[in-house]
C-alpha cells in the first residue's frame, strides 16, 4: 500500500467510526505540526536505558524480592493455548511484553484494580488477569482500535484465557476517551501499566494522570521507554527513582510509588 493509498484509508475508516473522531483530529494535528514527536530523545534514552537495565530475574528477585519463575513455566497450559489462538488469528497486531515482570508487579502490589494501555491479542491483559484473578480483582484496560485491520476489534484480548474474562472491563476508545470513563469507575490503582501512544508528547500527558490515580506503594510500568525520551525525563522531573529491564532487545521502565 503506498503513503498516499494508506493515508487515504486510515481517514476513511476514520470517518466511518464517529466515536472515534476526538482521535482523528489530534492525529491531523500529530502529523501535520508534531511529526517528530516519537523519536523525540531517542539516541539519548537508549543510552541511559543501557547503563542502568537489568534482566526480568535480577529485577524480580532483587528489587520485588520474588522467587522467579517465568510466566509461562507458571501457567504453561494457558500460555500454549494462548499462542495456538494467535497462531490462528487472521490479523496482524502487537506481541508480548514482558509477561513474566506484569505477573509478579501485580502479585507484588497485591493487586486488586489494575489499569494499561494497549492491549492487542491481550497477553499483558493475562499476565495482569493471572494475578489479579487471585484476589478477585479487575484489570481495566483502554484500548484503541486497529482502524485499517477490519474485524480485528473481534481479536482484541483473544489470548486472554475465558476464565478470566469476567475481571476483565475494557474500553475500545484512544486514552483520552477511555481514561476518564475507567476513572469514573475507580479512582486510583495498584498497578499501572502503559503501553499505547508511545508519542514522547502522548507518553508525557498519561504518565502524569496515571501517576496521580497510583495509590502510594503502588507500581508504574511503561513499555518501549528505549523509544524516545519520555521516561527518562518524567523521572527526572519528579524525581522518580526508575528500574529499566531489559528483555528481548526491548526496554521496560518501572517506578514504585513512594
Amino acid at each position: 500500500m503506498s503513503k498516499v493509498s494508506e493515508i487515504t484509508s486510515t481517514f476513511v475508516a476514520y470517518l466511518k467510526r464517529p466515536d472515534l473522531y476526538p482521535e482523528l483530529r489530534r492525529k491531523i494535528w500529530k502529523n501535520i505540526f508534531n511529526r517528530s514527536s516519537g523519536l523525540r530523545g531517542k539516541e539519548e534514552a537508549e543510552q541511559w536505558c543501557q547503563s542502568i537495565a537489568v534482566s526480568e530475574k535480577d529485577f524480580i528477585e532483587n528489587v520485588l524480592k520474588i522467587s522467579f519463575v517465568p510466566f509461562e513455566n507458571i501457567f504453561p497450559q494457558e500460555y500454549q493455548n494462548a499462542l495456538k489462538i494467535q497462531e490462528k488469528t487472521p490479523v496482524k497486531m502487537g506481541g508480548a511484553g514482558s509477561l513474566s515482570v506484569i505477573y509478579y508487579i501485580n502479585e507484588f502490589a497485591k493487586a486488586q484494580s489494575s489499569i494499561e494501555t494497549g492491549v492487542a491479542y491481550g497477553w499483558s491483559s493475562f499476565a495482569a488477569l493471572a494475578s489479579l484473578v487471585s484476589r478477585n480483582g479487575t484489570l481495566y484496560s483502554s484500548d484503541m482500535p486497529y482502524i485499517l485491520q477490519n474485524q480485528s476489534e473481534d481479536f482484541v484480548g483473544c489470548v486472554i484465557p475465558e476464565k478470566y474474562k469476567s475481571n476483565w472491563d475494557l474500553y475500545r476508545f484512544a486514552d483520552k476517551e477511555s481514561l476518564p470513563k475507567i476513572f469514573e469507575k475507580t479512582k486510583t490503582f495498584d498497578v499501572v501499566h502503559y503501553d499505547s501512544d508511545k508519542t514522547y508528547d502522548g507518553r508525557m500527558w498519561a504518565y502524569k494522570i496515571l501517576w496521580d490515580r497510583l495509590r502510594n506503594g503502588g507500581i508504574f510500568m511503561s513499555d518501549d521507554v528505549g523509544d524516545n525520551a519520555a521516561f527518562k525525563d518524567y523521572c527526572e522531573q519528579n524525581n522518580h527513582k526508575p528500574y529499566i529491564i531489559e528483555f528481548d532487545g526491548k526496554y521496560a521502565g518501572v517506578i514504585i510509588k513512594k
